[in-house]
């Protein structure tokens, strides 16, 4: 019964404890035999438990069945002037039967904020998880302005309770969940989802608050497509909300954006693995397996219906993500852009927030232009290009998008120091700005005024979060804030501050490109636009890092930072030694002194023709400011 289904995600800022809190839930529920249980279970990347983050995604399907549950979701008195989701009454029916609960695990860091978007899409409420040690964040703000903008449910809930500082806090932060969400302070539950203290109160809160889904079965189906996997054999593998009608196995369906038809292979649940079922019905989330090969067709946001008599309305409101950073990426050898072209396809399907198009370099020849959310999110997918697809690229520095207004007065845009034009045609230099959203103990606002100062941002103004907490806000270059910021603020502040961004417009800037030699060859890959009050310091502190990263050679490999012709700034890299005379056991000391010649030389040849390659795994360390 559709009455008896809860679709519902965890929403957190990063580090708050949602998948521990999908763990004790899964335990709760035996959705996952205790011998294959481990902590974060629904982290299927060895890359999402290697960092500890979560990543994608993961949809799972969860039964409970709770006979006393009437007495346990009684709901406390509230006051005459606080007001509370609103929910109808006869969502009370059928308590002492088995409810069918789907869960979508999210990612809490922001250049994952997508995946949430997307998951927000295909449920009907929200549990808004808070480390009571930490209290609100800005990941917290965030994610919460995107559920009310879908209208969901919001069960708020505090984690970590067994922590002292989390029982000192608690009141607090309890305050602060009552000023953001209006309501009640006895409606905020406490839990500790390391120990389970508390998890099954949550449960029921989830059956008592969240809507069940509308029962629309007799119409066509619609179906959203939330994400979406690769199979060598099923195909494309799309992962859907059933908003309307069903699906039976062998079922035809047609894609309705590219009015594509296909028959399904197989359908089903997640468990969290694949779960195949005969029929999926409205209101369920569950997969089906499409068959078709072409990662062009099955986009996220898709609808899909029946192949006759379809629905004539597709799912609304799915919009594509909009990239921030961008780097151009190419194989390390040509032959193997087939194989670059083929990876980077079928990991857009599983992550449908980065961008990328084909591009042109007169050094690097063919590669492509990949825009990302962010510079986590762009380590990630060249990570994941490296180990899931056996993939070896050359990245490029990473930039954001800069508006150039020529001397014709034309604007065209572009996106890697590669395609900076001349500085003889350029009239105007534009750049990105965003609005940021700083949480912070009062005491280290001074410290985050000073980086933010040096970042070129422009104050805007600050509200009370609690008697202890307050909002920042400033506007500031985009470029200033993708590298190095969140680790120069979690610093100044001993890692209790937070932040969040959005994008505003764009405003002029005076930019210079600076190029990067090694041994005389100018490593285009290297190349980086720079505001040109900051471009000796930029340099200098580029060059270090190369110093420090590259691997030696036989020969001094000289690294020099250019403006145009000219050279601001250089460090030497001393050639690696090698004892040649270690196999001398006696003799003349002629004998020494021909080979100790004879090593010179070979030395200066190899330095005539020194071509230093850059290996794969530095490029990310040097990129990335420290």
């Amino acid at each position: 019964m559709s009455s008896n289904i809860r679709n519902f995600c965890i929403i957190a800022h990063i580090d708050h404890g949602k998948s521990t809190l999908a763990d004790r839930l899964l335990e709760l529920t035996n959705t996952i035999p205790k011998n294959k249980m481990k902590e974060q279970v629904l982290d299927r990347m060895d890359l999402e438990r290697e960092r500890g983050i979560t990543i994608k995604m993961q949809p799972v399907r969860m039964l409970y069945e709770h006979s006393t549950l009437n007495n346990a979701i009684e709901k406390p008195p509230i006051d005459a002037d606080i007001s509370v989701n609103q929910r109808p009454d006869q969502r009370k029916s059928a308590l002492d039967s088995k409810y069918i609960l789907n869960l979508i695990d999210t990612p809490g860091h922001m250049d994952f904020g997508y995946e949430v978007e997307r998951s927000l899409a295909a449920v009907e409420g929200a549990v808004l998880l808070i480390d009571a040690t930490k209290g609100v964040q800005a990941q917290t703000l965030a994610n919460l302005r995107l559920a009310r903008a879908q209208n969901l449910t919001i069960i708020p809930v505090l984690n970590k309770m067994d922590m002292p500082a989390a029982q000192i806090n608690e009141a607090k932060i309890k305050q602060e969940i009552k000023q953001l969400l209006n309501i009640n302070p006895e409606e905020i539950l406490s839990v500790s989802a390391k120990q389970g203290t508390g998890v099954e109160a949550v449960l029921e809160r989830i059956i008592r608050d969240v809507p069940p889904p509308e029962i629309l079965e007799n119409k066509p189906l619609k179906a959203l497509v939330f994400d979406s996997a690769y199979d060598s054999y099923k195909g494309i593998i799309a992962y859907v909300r059933i908003f309307e009608g069903s699906l039976k196995k062998a079922g035809k369906i047609k894609l309705f954006n590219v009015g594509k038809g296909t028959e399904t292979i197989e359908l089903g649940y997640f468990s969290p693995d694949f779960s195949p079922q005969e029929e999926i019905r409205t209101g369920e989330i569950g997969y089906i397996a499409t068959g078709l090969k072409d990662s062009r067709l099955v986009k996220v946001g898709e609808t899909i219906t029946n192949l006759e008599n379809g629905t004539q309305n597709p799912v609304a409101g799915y919009h594509e993500p909009e990239p921030l950073v961008f780097a151009n990426v190419f194989p390390s050898e040509m032959k193997s852009f087939p194989q670059l072209t083929d990876s980077l396809s079928k990991l857009h399907l599983n992550d449908a927030s980065f961008y990328y198009e084909p591009t042109n370099h007169a050094i690097l020849g063919r590669g492509f232009n990949v825009g990302f959310l962010g510079m986590l999110h762009l380590e990630i997918v060249f990570e994941r290009l490296k180990r899931e697809y056996g993939t070896k690229i050359i990245l490029t520095s990473p930039t954001v998008i800069y508006k150039i207004i020529n001397r014709n007065g034309k604007e065209i845009e572009i996106y890697s120091a590669q395609e900076m034009p001349d500085p003889n045609e350029i009239q105007e230099i534009k750049e990105p700005w965003v609005e940021i959203e700083i949480i912070t103990p009062t005491q280290y606002s001074s410290k985050i005024h000073e980086i933010l100062k040096n970042a070129r941002s422009i104050f805007k103004d600050t509200d009370v979060l609690s008697g202890e907490d307050i909002i920042l806000r400033y506007d500031a270059p985009l470029s200033e804030i993708i590298e190095d910021f969140l680790d120069n603020l979690k610093s100044v502040s001993q890692g209790y501050a937070s932040f969040s961004y959005k994008i505003l417009d764009y405003k002029t800037v005076d930019l210079v490109k600076l190029d990067f030699a090694i041994v005389g060859e100018v490593k285009p890959s290297l190349s980086k636009l720079v505001e040109k009050n900051k471009s000796y310091r930029f340099a200098r502190d580029f060059l270090l890092r190369l110093k420090e990263n590259l691997p030696g050679q036989q020969f001094p490999q000289a690294i020099q930072a250019k403006i145009g012709g000219k050279i601001i700034a250089r460090e030497d890299i001393k050639a690696m030694r090698k004892d040649v005379t270690a196999p001398l056991y006696g003799g003349d000391y002629t004998r020494k002194k021909k080979l100790l010649q004879k090593q010179k030389k070979g030395k200066k040849r190899l330095l005539e023709n020194a071509s230093v390659r850059i290996p794969e795994e530095v490029y990310l360390k040097i990129l990335k400011r420290k």
